[in-house]
């Protein structure tokens, strides 16, 4: 056991998150995103009895986000005409908040297709066991200062 590592960060995962360099990326998924098939050629970590908020926060309390880019943390988009709502995203803004200068204007939006689409590139996936629809957040890291 280590002093000041979430708990909820498995040694997997705390092994990923060291290997990931500047720009790589990180897609959190929800329940219902398909993380085997859009991670295949990533690394996949399965962390299905928790939500993405708690995965969020420990994350983000050892894991920079990328200034170099305005919107490090992308958010699915809601499909035009999909009548879902999407209060899990206001918990994601509290929680960006905490750890970017920036606040909630790090957080983007990105097409639902164009985000799996990016997600096929991305470093790792977590295959989580959230509830909440729209709840897929890709983080791009930063530099270590």
């Amino acid at each position: 056991m280590l002093k000041g590592i979430p708990k909820v960060l498995s040694p997997e995962l705390l092994k990923v998150l060291c290997e990931m360099g500047h720009s790589d990326r990180l897609v959190i998924g929800d329940g219902n995103f398909p993380s085997e098939s859009v991670g295949k050629d990533s690394i996949v970590i399965r962390m299905d009895g928790h939500g993405v908020c708690e995965i969020l926060e420990a994350i983000l309390q050892l894991f920079p986000l990328d200034t170099y880019v305005e919107q490090p943390v992308k958010l699915m988009q809601v499909l035009p005409g999909d009548p879902v709502e999407t209060p899990i995203w206001d918990s994601y803004k509290e929680i960006v908040s905490k750890v970017d200068a920036r606040g909630d204007s790090a957080i983007g939006q990105i097409e639902r297709f164009a985000f799996y689409e990016e997600a096929r590139s991305a470093y790792a996936v977590i295959a989580t066991g959230e509830s909440a629809l729209y709840a897929n957040i890709m983080l791009q890291k930063g530099v270590v200062i």
